[in-house]
């Protein structure tokens, strides 16, 4: 039986309507703060007691995080390729330093491995935005 495939310059279908879309866009800092903050204050009581500053701890976190995730989300799509490579891969390099610093690490072994994080998040990123997008910066679809 033959399908008919589709040509090089057709999109996927959008299944989803404008309202799950703006759901998704709300939604998901939010649960992505929420893990981050649940997972920054277990990595701070270590195993102990759970507290109301080790809860707050969290939620500050929690909050802090969303915050900096919802301005990355803003402010990185205006930017040049490079720059917003950048911009996403300093995000993950101190989100995850931070995690890990609270795990009782040095300061050396938190930043070098947030470096290494960074780094690498920035090389994917450079790549996937170089190999999507014209010479003048437009997103090619």
């Amino acid at each position: 039986m033959a399908h008919v495939t589709p040509g090089s310059g057709t999109a996927l279908p959008d299944i989803f309507s404008a309202r799950a879309h703006l759901a998704v866009a709300r939604g998901l800092p939010v649960a992505l703060g929420l893990v981050y903050g649940f997972w920054a204050a277990a990595n701070r009581r270590d195993g102990g007691p759970i507290t109301g500053w080790n809860v707050l701890f969290g939620f500050v976190s929690a909050l802090a995080f969303m915050l900096v995730l919802f301005a990355v989300r803003t402010v990185a799509p205006r930017l040049r390729r490079e720059v917003h490579a950048v911009a996403w891969g300093a995000f993950a390099g101190i989100a995850f330093g931070f995690l890990y610093s609270q795990t009782g690490a040095s300061v050396l072994r938190s930043c070098g491995n947030s470096l290494a994080v960074a780094a690498a998040v920035t090389a994917v990123l450079f790549y996937r935005y170089y190999t999507r997008e014209d010479a003048a910066g437009h997103r090619v679809r």
